[in-house]
This record gives C-alpha cells, sequence and structure tokens, in this order.
C-alpha cells in the first residue's frame, strides 16, 4: 500500500487538513492520528484504484464496496470497526467544513464485533508481581530497579495512562494528600488518588532519579537511562518484563494494570462513577465494561461452589 504522497492531490490535501484537525482543534495524540492517517488512506488507495480521485466523487456505494473488499480479504471484524468509525469521523468533518456537499457515511453500517472480556490479573497475582519488582529494586545496584518498581505500582495503583504516566513532572506528585495530577486526553487534567505502597515505590525511585539526572531531564518524574523523559516504549517492555515473572499471567502491557485495576476497585466496593472519574472516561459506558468483568468472576465463582449451580 502506498502513503499519502502517492494519492491524488484532490485525497491528499483534504486527509492532511483533517490530521492538522485531529492535532490542533481536537488535542489528539500522534498515535490517534496516525492511526486516522493510516485508515483513510487504506480508503483513498483503494477508491483511486477504481476510478474515484476526487472527494466530492465519493458516494455510499464506494464506501460499502472498500469495506466488503476488506472483509472478503479476512479483516478482523474489530479493525473493520475502526475503519467504518475513521471513515464516519472524517466525512462527518467534510461535510461541516463544506468540502463535501452531503456526508456519504452517515448511514453506512459499522461490522458487528463481538464482545469480549478484558483479560486481566487477579487480585493475588497482582499483588505478587508488585512485591517481587519492589523486593528486586532493593538489590539493584542501578536506579532501573527503583523506577521500574514504581513505574509498576504507579500504573496498578493510580490507573493513569502509559502517556499520562510519561507526562507525570515532578509537581504533579502531592505527598499530603496521596494524589497524582495527570494531563489525559484531549487536554484534561485531573487529579488521581495513589496510595501509600505506590507512594513509597515513587518516592524511591525519586531517591535516586538524581543519578540519572542529565540537562534534558527537566521535571519530568520518570527518566530513561539516557536522562531524557521516558518513553512509552520503555513503560511498555517493563511492565512486559515483569509479568512474565508469573507463568499464570497473561500477556498484558500496561493497559493490562489499567484494566485490572478498575476491575479490583469495582470487586472491592468502589462505585462506578468513581471508577469513571479516575480513569478519565468521558462516558460511562466506557467504565461499564469492568463491570462485566466482576460480574464474569463472580458468576464462574457461584457455578463452582454453589450446590445447586
Amino acid at each position: 500500500m502506498g502513503g499519502v504522497s502517492d494519492l491524488p492531490a484532490a485525497l491528499a490535501v483534504p486527509l492532511e487538513d483533517f490530521c492538522t484537525h485531529l492535532r490542533a482543534d481536537l488535542s489528539r495524540s500522534t498515535h490517534t492520528v496516525d492511526a486516522y492517517r493510516t485508515d483513510l488512506t487504506e480508503l483513498f488507495t483503494d477508491l483511486a484504484a477504481h476510478g474515484v480521485t476526487r472527494l466530492g466523487d465519493v458516494g455510499l456505494a464506494d464506501l460499502r464496496g472498500w469495506l466488503a473488499r476488506q472483509r472478503g480479504a479476512g479483516m478482523a471484524p474489530a479493525t473493520l470497526q475502526r475503519h467504518w468509525a475513521s471513515v464516519r469521523v472524517f466525512f462527518r468533518w467534510t461535510r461541516a467544513e463544506g468540502l463535501t456537499a452531503t456526508d456519504p457515511a452517515a448511514v453506512l453500517r459499522s461490522a458487528k464485533v463481538p464482545k469480549r472480556l478484558p483479560r486481566t490479573l487477579g487480585i493475588d497475582q497482582a499483588r505478587q508481581i508488585l512485591d517481587d519488582a519492589v523486593a528486586a529494586a532493593r538489590t539493584d545496584e542501578t536506579p532501573g530497579g527503583a523506577r521500574d518498581a514504581a513505574i509498576l505500582e504507579v500504573l496498578y495503583g493510580s490507573g493513569i495512562r502509559v502517556a499520562e504516566l510519561c507526562g507525570l513532572d515532578l509537581d504533579a506528585v502531592d505527598r499530603a494528600r496521596g494524589t497524582l495530577r495527570v494531563l489525559g486526553k484531549g487536554n484534561k487534567e485531573r487529579t488521581v488518588p495513589l496510595g501509600d505502597p505506590g507512594m513509597r515505590a515513587l518516592d524511591a525511585w525519586l531517591g535516586r532519579r538524581g543519578e540519572w539526572l542529565t540537562a534534558v531531564s527537566g521535571d519530568a518524574v520518570f527518566l530513561g537511562a539516557r536522562g531524557g523523559r521516558i518513553d512509552p516504549r520503555v513503560v511498555r517492555r517493563v511492565v512486559h518484563q515483569h509479568l512474565r515473572t508469573d507463568a499464570e499471567a497473561p500477556d498484558l502491557g500496561p493497559h493490562g494494570l489499567r484494566h485490572a485495576m478498575a476491575t479490583h476497585l469495582l470487586e472491592g466496593g468502589a462505585d462506578l462513577r468513581t471508577v469513571q472519574e479516575i480513569l478519565g472516561h468521558e462516558s460511562l459506558a466506557t467504565t461499564q465494561i469492568y463491570t462485566h468483568v466482576s460480574t464474569e468472576r463472580l458468576r464462574k465463582a457461584f457455578n463452582q461452589a454453589h450446590p445447586r449451580a
């Protein structure tokens, strides 16, 4: 598949203008913008191959044909749904901007995606993995062990996203209140609690942060080995490495710790609105998936233990 530069100008220019809109007006992350660009480049490459080279010529039948060809090629329903969503958002924008007279995607139907519960850690699994990381940090002669233990404790303890963790600055840590101030999606700021184990691990890392401090460190809480603000890829590697120490734990990334934290909060009696606020979800429906996880665990326990199940 070619890139944006291989598209006809009548398609490439509005595509890049749309990406600028996502980044500048909606404050979408680089990852999100790249995903939209990739999806729409695939669409326009396909349409151009079928003779549609101008935005105003795109019709509902063209979009349905593109999705049908992807489905026929074996594309997963979840990927098809993401492509559908990208197309819907793009053409809603072109209509609002007057770039198209109509919105050809307004009645475009999405692919059916089977609902799957997210895999997650058990409470005992999470506790053991975190305890092991903290213990390993005590014997590590480098600051790396303390940093990694703090990463795990903060991700699980507060439920923040990877980008939010990487963006933490020193003045975002409020020890007196036991909270972190994070900048979430859409540049929305919120304050999240962090328990005592998380704060202790964070303090242990900050006590050694100076060993990696350089001129480029700035106020970043978490640093890479060369002193710069930590990269999300490093955070993901750290999480995967530590989760692999438990052979029975699912192979989750940082978002898996966020899932686990939310699930464990609900299982412990927290109300859904509180969990929504901690996670920074705009919609309560997004948070409700964790009630499904908890309900599924209750059902399994019931079936295994109840004499009349």
